[in-house]
């Protein structure tokens, strides 16, 4: 791969779209019925949640081994970085309990959580390109 200043800005484009598919594929259709039980009050959103995280870092990993080897640990914080915010996003004692679609509370929680995702992903890749 050719990381030099002349080809930055193609190589900046061709991983937002990498990970702009990653977010898409891990989130809706790898997301199990089994990994949405996140969503749950008891210690039992454990399993779920460290599961659909585990499928964003690998999908993390997989990009960082192609182009970035070095950077692996860059899986690891996207997954304490997903799970984090996905806990507080479904968890009924935090932003979970803005389950309503109807309301506009549902909408600013998940556009939110989206959001954050997109900035783990913009970190991630200038880690891989400045480093």
């Amino acid at each position: 791969m050719d990381f030099s200043p002349e080809h930055q800005l193609d190589f900046i484009f061709m991983l937002l779209l990498i990970y702009q598919i990653k977010h898409y594929i891990a989130d809706f259709p790898l997301q199990r019925e089994y990994m949405l039980r996140k969503t749950v009050a008891s210690w039992a959103f454990l399993l779920p949640l460290a599961t659909h995280c585990s499928v964003h870092a690998v999908g993390t990993l997989v990009i960082c081994l192609m182009f970035r080897p070095e950077m692996w640990w860059l899986a690891i914080a996207d997954f304490i970085i997903h799970f984090f915010v996905d806990r507080l996003k479904s968890g009924p004692k935090y932003f979970g309990r803005y389950n309503d679609l109807s309301r506009p509370g549902f909408w600013n929680v998940l556009g939110f959580d989206q959001m954050v995702h997109h900035i783990t992903h913009i970190w991630i890749i200038y880690m891989i390109v400045v480093n």
